[in-house]
């Protein structure tokens, strides 16, 4: 079986990625060319699918919006402009329409469209269109049945039914607005996205019902009314009271509701739920509230009764399920299991009496998404870091045990996939630093490019971009932490430039990838166009590189990334054009802590910080995803106040500019705020901006004027 791993893997490879400037490169970015400028994009094709039950494919063309359909042998071709569309839902009863925008596949020969509530379904040959059924127009977290020929959504805190034929009905009647139905739990943490789960036929509905009676009001306050209002959210914060989650289950024939029993105690986790092929039975990936152990269980659909525990998994740190069950076609016993007990993400096969047939793959390399299988449910087909933790790559693999692995995508880079309906073929959406975006169709049997949809050009050819580079360097262990260095168009090595360090650091995200422009976004070219050199490093804690390497932050958050951050500067310190006394640090969210807690535990290091959204006191932050990294300010008192920025803001040397959203609900605005009245407390001066309004990401125009207001800061302070 085919095994690499990070010491199978050349250093002067990854030393050796580099965007490199080419001729005629003069044209400068705009701020607004960094956020709002859709044409420095690389060109992508719009709504590109697979046509149900075929191997063709669609997609809305950009240059006239019209809806292209193509095969294997034959070039695209135009089969639905947007006044046809109109035409006929218009006299169907519906509003005119000018864009194929939104439309959806029902079948082979249908596509839908909702508008305002009400589904049109438009027959492709005969270019008419009629009502299909209605929703309501307040509608939310829309869920098709796999048919699509239901829907199930959400009107306020309870679940609604709509089908052909009938009256929407009220599946949940909770007057109750702190009991929430059919919406996401648990913060949408443990890969959670969504609180609706149809049957394989939609027979059935299983949806979350959240009780947040329990937690603790949380106080926002809109100042766009006069006088100003509150909206109070429930946010359960770390070592206090969480929510209440069942499982509710709906039979659509029978109009009735059964709940899992899933039992006590109430403050445990319920996620990747999924539902058998023959739809008796569900499965539920139950987490206790301290994440260290998870009990795969299996439910009775038609009584709500436990079945049995398929399997048990612990961790003497934590346990994070984030993807459920994927059941092998044909074999209705035999389904695939993410785990990550060998210290990385893998695949396992098992049967549903709970007996592990085998491990699938294996080596130090994370396997991220399963793609599919094909039909006669002999191989599965999926996505892995195989290649290098800084690339995505296709592979499959025989299910009947230790069969053979290969990678099927080609060329370096980062490969996002799309297998075909009937799997004979799989759309290749990619990229690399060399190339902005190339779209083909392989041969899933051959391996082979059966057809190339689109070789983007390059977007920033007429821009004066500096060089990106990629490349490791070691922790204080010997992990390989990967880096990227983006240096000013016309560098002179014997010139001494400010850097400017973009942090993130915190878990479930990767910074620096083997893609177009490395990973980084516009706003760093933007930068090393001004004369900065930008640098940025993944440090442990952050995400795709194994279960050590993530788990390094257990109980002691901002020690270990410090402690690589720092062997980033001690790298940057090296270089004879960097200016130690101009370095800068600038991070939002996990990355507000971390820019935060260099500038107090390294004090001195660097002389400009702008920290954006920061976690300052984890006591402070959600339920599920502290006690994960830190467990419970009870039992982990100690890392608390290690962690606890409040405790060292008397160690602020150098400026540091403080951000927040005023109405932010994933990092309440109090972290932000009670630094700053202990700033003011201990004499300690900092700059400080608000964004009214805004939740944890500023968004949309204000945008830009967000980093302006960073640039400005930097150039002020730093430059």
């Amino acid at each position: 079986m085919y095994q690499p791993t990070l010491k199978k893997l050349s250093l002067l490879w990854f030393a050796a990625l580099l965007v490199l400037p080419t001729l005629a490169q003069n044209k400068q970015l705009t701020m607004e060319d960094a956020f709002l400028n859709p044409s420095l994009n690389p060109a992508n094709l719009r709504q590109l699918t697979w046509v149900p039950g075929t191997d063709e494919y669609s997609y809305v063309s950009d240059k006239n919006d019209q809806l292209l359909r193509g095969g294997i042998k034959d070039n695209a071709k135009t089969i639905l402009t947007a006044a046809e569309v109109s035409s006929a839902i218009e006299k169907a009863g519906g509003s005119k329409i000018s864009t194929v925008n939104g439309l959806q596949w029902l079948n082979s020969n249908e596509v839908f469209i909702n508008q305002k509530g009400q589904l049109y379904r438009f027959n492709m040959q005969t270019k008419t269109a009629q009502k299909f059924y209605a929703m309501d127009a307040a509608a939310e977290n829309v869920d098709f049945a796999p048919n699509k020929q239901r829907s199930a959504f959400t009107k306020g805190n309870n679940l609604f039914l709509s089908q052909p034929g009938t009256e929407n009905k009220q599946i949940t009647q909770d007057t109750n607005e702190a009991i929430v139905n059919g919406q996401a739990a648990h913060r949408s943490e443990f890969g959670i996205t969504k609180g609706i789960f149809w049957s394989p036929s939609g027979n059935g509905l299983a949806y979350y019902r959240m009780d947040q009676t329990m937690v603790t009001d949380y106080p926002l306050v809109d100042i766009s009314t006069v006088p100003a209002t509150l909206n109070n959210i429930k946010y359960p914060m770390a070592g206090g009271k969480s929510h209440h989650v069942t499982v509710g289950v709906y039979n659509v024939a029978s109009g009735k509701t059964v709940f899992l029993k899933t039992g006590e105690p109430a403050e445990q986790y319920l996620t990747n739920i999924t539902w058998s092929p023959d739809e008796k039975h569900i499965y539920v990936a139950v987490v206790n509230r301290a994440q260290n152990q998870m009990w795969l269980n299996q439910y009775d659909a038609v009584t709500g009764a436990f079945v049995k525990t398929l399997f048990e998994e612990k961790n003497d740190k934590w346990i994070e399920p984030e993807r459920g069950m994927y059941f092998v076609p044909g074999k209705p016993d035999q389904f695939v299991w993410f785990s990550e007990r060998d210290g990385y993400d893998h695949l396992y096969l098992y049967n549903t009496s709970g007996k592990l047939i085998s491990q699938l793959t294996q080596g130090d390399f994370i396997v991220k998404t399963i793609v599919g299988f094909n039909p006669n449910g002999k191989e599965v087909y999926y996505t892995a870091t195989a290649e290098s933790p800084l690339e995505r790559h296709l592979y499959s693999v025989e299910l009947s045990g230790g069969g053979r692995i290969g990678r099927m995508t080609q060329g370096s880079g980062v490969h996002n996939v799309t297998l075909s309906p009937k799997a004979d073929y799989f759309i290749d959406n990619y990229s690399s630093p060399v190339t902005p975006r190339t779209i083909r169709i392989l041969d899933t049997d051959k391996d082979k490019v059966a057809k190339t949809l689109l070789t983007a050009p390059d977007p920033l050819k007429d821009y004066a971009l500096g060089e990106t580079t990629v490349f490791p360097i070691k922790a204080e262990d010997g992990t390989d932490l990967f880096c990227r260095l983006i240096t000013p168009p016309n560098f002179d090595k014997s010139k001494k430039y400010p850097v400017v360090v973009y942090v993130y650091g915190g878990p479930h995200a990767q910074m620096i990838t083997n893609s177009w422009l490395g990973g980084s976004n516009l706003w760093m070219q933007y930068m090393a166009q001004k004369g900065y050199i930008v640098f940025t490093l993944d440090n442990r804690g952050s995400a795709d590189r194994g279960r050590a390497f993530e788990q390094a932050i257990f109980r002691n958050a901002g020690v270990a990334e410090v402690s690589d951050q720092m062997k980033g500067v001690k790298y940057l310190k090296s270089l004879p054009y960097v200016d130690q006394n101009r370095l800068g640090v600038h991070g939002w969210s996990y990355g507000g802590f971390m820019t935060t807690s260099l500038m107090l535990k390294q004090p001195g290091i660097f002389k400009v910080g702008v920290a954006g959204g920061p976690v300052i006191d984890w006591s402070f932050y959600e339920v599920m995803y502290t006690e994960r990294y830190m467990d419970t300010p009870q039992e982990n008192p100690e890392g608390y106040k290690n962690a606890n920025l409040l405790n060292h803001v008397k160690n602020l040397k150098g400026k540091l500019l403080m951000i927040h959203g005023t109405v932010d609900d994933v990092v309440v605005w109090q972290h932000s705020q009670a630094f700053l009245k202990k700033a003011v407390d201990e004499g300690v001066l900092l700059d400080y901006f608000v964004y009214p309004g805004h939740p944890h990401n500023v968004g949309g125009k204000d945008r830009v004027h967000l980093y302006k207001k960073v640039t400005e800061y930097f150039d002020l302070h730093l430059k």
